[in-house]
C-alpha cells in the first residue's frame, strides 16, 4: 500500500522475528547456489551475474513471469518468455523491473480489495478503518527509524 501503511512495517516484523526467518529460510537457501551467507558479516549475498539473476528469474512464479513479460516486451511482437527473462537478467535495472512487475500486482489487488472493503463493511467503517491506518502511518513517520540488527 502506498498510503496508510507504516513504512517500516516489514522491517519490524523481520526485526522482531529474525531467529524464526534464519530456521524457516536456512535450508531452502543453502540448496540455491545463487545466495552465500557470510555468517562473519551476518549478509546474505546473491549472485548478481546475468546468468545468477536468469536462473533467479526462471524459479520466480510464472504469473510474476507474465507480469515482466508484459513490462518489458513490446505488444505485437510476442517473443518467448524465456526470451524476455534473458533480456531483463542482463539489464542493470533487472532488480527495479521485477519491483515494478511487483508492484502492479500488488496494486491491483489491493485496489479490489479497498472495493470489496467498501462494498462489504460500508462506508463508514470503512472511512473509520482508514482513519486508523493514517493515524498508524503517521505516527510511524514520528518514530526514528531503526536498523535491524542481523547476527
Amino acid at each position: 500500500m502506498v498510503i496508510g501503511e507504516d513504512k517500516s512495517k516489514v522491517a519490524n516484523i523481520v526485526q522482531d522475528n529474525m531467529q524464526h526467518f534464519r530456521i524457516l529460510y536456512t535450508n531452502i537457501l543453502q540448496d540455491c547456489p545463487q545466495v552465500v551467507y557470510k555468517p562473519q558479516q551476518g549478509k546474505l549475498e546473491v549472485d548478481k551475474s546475468p546468468e545468477g539473476q536468469f536462473v533467479q528469474l526462471m524459479t520466480l512464479p510464472r504469473t510474476l513471469q507474465q507480469r515482466i513479460t508484459r513490462l518489458v516486451d513490446p505488444p505485437g511482437k510476442n517473443r518467448d518468455v524465456e526470451e524476455i527473462l534473458l533480456q531483463v537478467a542482463q539489464d542493470p535495472d533487472c532488480g527495479a523491473v521485477v519491483q515494478q512487475a511487483i508492484s502492479s500486482i500488488v496494486k491491483s489487488s489491493s485496489i479490489t480489495q479497498s472495493a470489496k472493503g467498501i462494498a462489504t463493511a460500508g462506508m463508514w467503517k470503512s472511512v473509520s478503518y482508514s482513519a486508523k491506518k493514517l493515524m498508524k502511518m503517521w505516527r510511524g513517520w514520528r518514530r526514528k527509524p531503526s536498523v535491524p540488527q542481523v547476527s
